[in-house]
C-alpha cells in the first residue's frame, strides 16, 4: 500500500465522491480512481461502493481505519500530505504547536448534540491551533459505531467498554430533568406525572435514536408507552420547542436554568432526573495532537459534568 492510495481512500470516503476527493487532493478524478483501483487490487477486495455518496464496504471500513491511523502517524512526523480544505491533514512536527500557515492535523470526532451545544465546543477551541475537526454529531448511545467503522478517531459515548483498538476514559454524568411550560403542565399533568398522564402527554424527541424521554416515561408508567411525539433534531431548537409548549422534554441545566428562572418552564417532578454517563473513547494509537484533544476534552468535562 502506498500513502497516496490510502490518502485517496480517505478523501473519497470523507468527501463522498471521486470529484470531491480530487479537489482536496489537487489531482484529477481519474488519478483518484486509479489509486483506489490499485489499492483494491492490492487488498483483493472492493473497498468502496460507487454510490451517491461513495461509502466504504465492510472490508473497506477496516482499510479506512487503518488509513487514518497510518496517515496520522506519518503526518505528525512531518511528512507531506493534504494541507488544506475539508480533508486537511498534517502537523508542524511530532510535538510542537503549529505555527502560522503550518498544516493542521485533521481529527474526525463524534460528539452528541447536547455535549456539542453546551461544553464540548470549548474543549475543541483549546486545540484549534493544532487541529481541524470533522465533527460527526451522533447520539451518545451510537457514536461508538463510528469508531468501529473507522469514520472517527475519537468519540464521546455512553459505552464504557472500549471498542477494539481503543481506550476509554470516564468523563462524568450529564443530568437531564423533565420540564414543560406552566400551561402544558396544567393541561396534561393536573395531578402530577401519573402513569395515565405520561402515557398520553405529547413529548418532544431529538430524533429517532433519542430514548431519554422514553426511559423517563417507562419508569413513571411501569411499561412502554406511545404518546404523541414531536421530532426536533437540533439541540437549541429542541429546547425552544419545549419552551414554546409543543410538549414536555428532558433538558440539561444549561438549557433549562434561564427559562425556569423566567417562569417559562416548570419542573414536572421535583428531584426527578435521568443521568447519562459519558466516556471518551479514542484510538489506542498515540499521537501528539490526539493526546492534546483528549486532555482538552477531559478538562472541559471535569468543569461541566457531574462526577
Amino acid at each position: 500500500m502506498e500513502i497516496a492510495q490510502l490518502d485517496a481512500l480517505l478523501a473519497v470516503v470523507d468527501e463522498g465522491s471521486f470529484d470531491g476527493a480530487a479537489r482536496v487532493l489537487h489531482v484529477t478524478p481519474s488519478a483518484v480512481s486509479q489509486r483506489i483501483k490499485a489499492l483494491e487490487t492490492s487488498a483483493g477486495a472492493v473497498l468502496v461502493r460507487r454510490s451517491r455518496p461513495v461509502a466504504a464496504t465492510e472490508v473497506g471500513s477496516d482499510y479506512v481505519r487503518l488509513a487514518r491511523q497510518v496517515l496520522a502517524v506519518v503526518r505528525e512526523s512531518g511528512l507531506p500530505g493534504r494541507t488544506s480544505g475539508p480533508g486537511a491533514a498534517g502537523d508542524a512536527g511530532a510535538g510542537g504547536d503549529a505555527g502560522a500557515g503550518a498544516p493542521l492535523a485533521r481529527v474526525p470526532i463524534a460528539i452528541n448534540g447536547d455535549s456539542l451545544n453546551t461544553w464540548a465546543m470549548a474543549a475543541l477551541a483549546e486545540v484549534a491551533d493544532r487541529a481541524v475537526f470533522d465533527v460527526h454529531r451522533e447520539d451518545q448511545d451510537h457514536s461508538a459505531e463510528l469508531l468501529r467503522s473507522g469514520e472517527v478517531m475519537a468519540a464521546i459515548t455512553t459505552q464504557a467498554v472500549p471498542v477494539q483498538g481503543c481506550t476509554a476514559v470516564r468523563l462524568g454524568v450529564m443530568r437531564y430533568r423533565p420540564f414543560a411550560t406552566p400551561a402544558f403542565a396544567r393541561r396534561w399533568f393536573p395531578d402530577g406525572v401519573t402513569p395515565e398522564a405520561i402515557a398520553v402527554a405529547p413529548m418532544v424527541m431529538f430524533d429517532r435514536k433519542d430514548d431519554l424521554q422514553d426511559r423517563y416515561a417507562r419508569a413513571k408508567a411501569g411499561r412502554d408507552v406511545e404518546p404523541p411525539r414531536h421530532y426536533v433534531p437540533s439541540t437549541a431548537d429542541y429546547a425552544r420547542a419545549v419552551v414554546h409548549g409543543l410538549g414536555w422534554g428532558l433538558l440539561p441545566h444549561e438549557h433549562s436554568d434561564g427559562p425556569e428562572a423566567a417562569g417559562a418552564l416548570v419542573e414536572l417532578e421535583a428531584g426527578a432526573h435521568v443521568d447519562v454517563e459519558l466516556h471518551w473513547q479514542q484510538w489506542s494509537l498515540r499521537t501528539p495532537v490526539l493526546g492534546a484533544v483528549a486532555r482538552a476534552v477531559r478538562r472541559a468535562a471535569a468543569a461541566a459534568l457531574l462526577p
